[in-house]
């Protein structure tokens, strides 16, 4: 009996205190890479040896340390892991002693491969020809370059496993050199060397965790000529990609339909739509016959693109409605904006994504006159298209037919507009008008047939005018930039943000900032209208699923950017404006609404700089006391929170912006300087 332990007197609290953490937990996971017939074999002489129980005891402790730590230093540590064992081919190290390193040089790599290196003994084999195989058991010494980015020297290192003699490019006379020695050059995995001698390197071996190679260091008692290496794998020129993949395609143009409300726009469109060919016949008698038995038939064009029922109940549109078709030499997306002036921020975040406008026009006696003349739409709509930087426009002249196609009131209406729109800003030769009518198809796609129209009007039809609408320059040579105007979940893991790829490239995979908040997401994937992409350029309305980062972290508004060229961030900034008819003079503390893209926060004006001259952009006058109707000036505007911002001259997709009070456009801008 004395050989048996006391089972009743024993505290167990004592006994077996210490191993609460280990439980789940295989210790075998530091030592085997994966499960092979070593680990379930019983081996007595293993039993035995008492060092076992200490290297568990070593185990506990190591993993007690790594749960201690916060989540930024454990990713630190991954990363630290993963960094020397992709520099270090194969060095008799386990992985917690590599942990003990990390943690002791405070995830300084260069220090832990030091004291990594100056704890070994390493062997090499070199060749002198091809029939002398002569192994030299001595410590030859190899210069690592200084791969991560510290003041620090570079490491000397040479490798003991056991040698194996392959093909590789190194010249056939090299020097011995010293560890001191300043002219080595550092050799780095993907450089070419033009003559051919066999050298022993290390075998390669790879990281299961990774699944991919770790690199392969060659071992020369020597110095590589620096003028005879050159890298490989240059990298993409944006300009060659973006040819590449899209110089076969059709020009893609994004077109935004704006107009006063019930001027006909989304029947318009939605006639040009079904005459094209890209409605389903069945679906259209479908809307003809709910149209007749709510009593609106003439709707049922406009149910094309109006496909909410609220939308439908109402006759009028609140969101932007998109569609894609093509014409002879474009694929066009068309973005149908609200005319209502309560669903002006909506119009705004459509026009924002759009390079070219059509403007209708209602040419009905009366119409015209109150969305022109009577602080309609029309007005504020085309100076919001232009101060979006939208300078092609077709003015589309609707419901001619209700007047008998009358040439008189097309050219009344045309000299009205013309006059009005060259002092927004538009020139005449990028302004075209086209008379039609969207219910009865007529001079939409195909050639006019009402005689009355073909007595005066030899012109081309609204598809033609579209298909001659010039593509704009797309800045894919410049930092990424993308503007956030709708975030949603996905079906999968992540989230999901939409929006205008405003300048640069983007890949799946890539790491993007998210502005102004400054969080660093990962691009899981990417799509544009649910086609799966693997690359996105300057222009592109795209779909991008992030990870990496918490949904509740991200707003409409924000901006995707390059993390090595980020988006200033700023809550104030001085701007050109442009002050259109304001009821109150602008004066310094003036509080307004700033438009942003897709972004809308309350502002003030806090500074008038100064008043300029309307035509020569010359300085007027210094510190004007107010700023009236029609007038051009300099003036320091203050957001209530940062904002994701560029200066116009830099990116002018991001530089400008729009001030509204009470519902109405009262100003729009160019930002000049971003003060931090």
């Amino acid at each position: 009996m004395a050989r048996h332990r006391d089972i009743r007197n024993m505290d167990f609290s004592d006994e077996y205190d210490g191993y609460d953490d280990v439980y789940g937990h295989s210790v075998d996971d530091d030592y085997y890479i994966s499960p092979s017939n070593t680990q379930f074999m019983y081996n007595r002489e293993m039993s035995r040896d008492s060092t076992k129980f200490e290297q568990t005891e070593d185990n506990i402790k190591e993993a007690d340390e790594v749960e201690e730590l916060s989540d930024v230093d454990k990713s630190k540590l991954e990363s630290s892991i993963e960094l020397i064992e992709s520099t270090l081919c194969s060095v008799n190290i386990s992985r917690n002693e590599l942990i003990h390193l990390i943690l002791k040089y405070k995830f300084n790599t260069e220090l832990v491969l030091n004291e990594i290196l100056e704890g070994q003994k390493y062997h090499a084999v070199t060749t002198e020809g091809p029939d002398k195989d002569v192994a030299m058991h001595k410590s030859p010494k190899f210069i690592i370059p200084n791969v991560f980015g510290n003041s620090q020297s570079n490491a000397v290192v040479a490798f003991a496993p056991p040698p194996t003699i392959v093909e590789s490019t190194v010249p056939p006379k090299v020097k011995i050199v010293d560890a001191a020695s300043k002219s080595a050059v550092n050799i780095v995995k993907g450089f070419d060397v033009p003559s051919k001698e066999k050298v022993s390197v290390t075998p390669r071996s790879q990281s299961p965790a990774s699944g991919r190679d770790t690199p392969v260091w060659p071992l020369v008692e020597g110095v590589l000529d620096e003028s005879k290496v050159s890298r490989k794998e240059p990298k993409i020129d944006p300009l060659e990609q973006y040819k590449r993949e899209r110089g076969t395609d059709k020009d893609h143009l994004y077109m935004v339909v704006i107009g006063h409300v019930d001027a006909g726009k989304s029947t318009l469109m939605g006639r040009m739509l079904c005459d094209l060919g890209q409605v389903n016949k069945k679906v259209m008698h479908k809307y003809e016959q709910e149209s007749k038995k709510l009593g609106k038939q003439s709707f049922m064009y406009a149910w094309v693109l109006d496909e909410t029922g609220e939308e439908r109940n109402r006759g009028i549109t609140m969101d932007v409605g998109r569609y894609r078709f093509e014409t002879k030499h474009k694929g066009v997306t068309l973005l149908d904006a609200p005319g209502h002036k309560d669903f002006i921020p909506n119009m705004i975040s459509g026009a924002g994504q759009a390079d070219v406008a059509l403007l209708v026009i209602d040419a009905t006696r009366g119409e015209f006159e109150s969305g022109f003349d009577l602080g309609g739409q029309t007005r504020e709509h085309a100076l919001l298209v232009r101060s979006l930087g939208v300078t092609q426009l077709a003015v589309v002249i609707n419901k001619l037919d209700t007047v008998s196609w009358s040439k008189e009131r097309f050219d009344e209406i045309v000299q009205k507009l013309r006059s009005f729109l060259k002092q927004a800003g538009y020139k005449e030769n990028d302004v075209t008008f086209v008379p039609c009518s969207g219910l009865t198809g007529q001079n939409l796609v195909k050639a006019p047939t009402e005689n009355e129209l073909l007595v005066w009007y030899k012109g081309p039809a609204l598809i033609d005018v579209i298909d001659n609408f010039r593509s704009p320059q797309r800045p894919v040579s410049k930092p990424f930039r993308l503007s956030i105007n709708d975030i949603f979940k996905s079906t999968g893991s992540g989230f999901c943000v939409a929006g205008r790829v405003e300048t640069g490239v983007l890949s799946a995979g890539d790491k993007v900032l998210v502005c102004p908040n400054r969080e660093l997401a990962i691009v899981k994937s990417i799509s544009i209208e649910e086609v799966s992409q693997l690359t996105v350029f300057a222009g592109d309305q795209a779909t991008v699923t992030l990870s990496n980062i918490e949904m509740q972290n991200v707003s409409v508004g924000n901006v995707l950017c390059d993390p090595n060229h980020p988006v200033p961030v700023s809550n104030k900034f001085e701007a050109r404006i442009v002050v259109f008819n304001v009821t109150v003079p602008i004066t310094r503390g003036f509080s307004v609404v700033l438009h942003h893209q897709s972004l809308v926060e309350p502002a003030v004006i806090s500074k008038l700089t100064s008043q300029l001259n309307k035509s020569t952009g010359e300085v007027q006058k210094r510190h004007p006391r107010f700023l009236g109707n029609n007038t051009s000036a300099i003036v320091e505007i203050t957001v209530s929170k940062p904002i994701a911002l560029e200066v116009y001259s830099e990116c002018k997709e991001l530089g400008r912006v729009m001030l509204r009070v009470g519902g109405v456009t009262i100003a729009a801008g160019l930002i000049t300087k971003v003060i931090l």
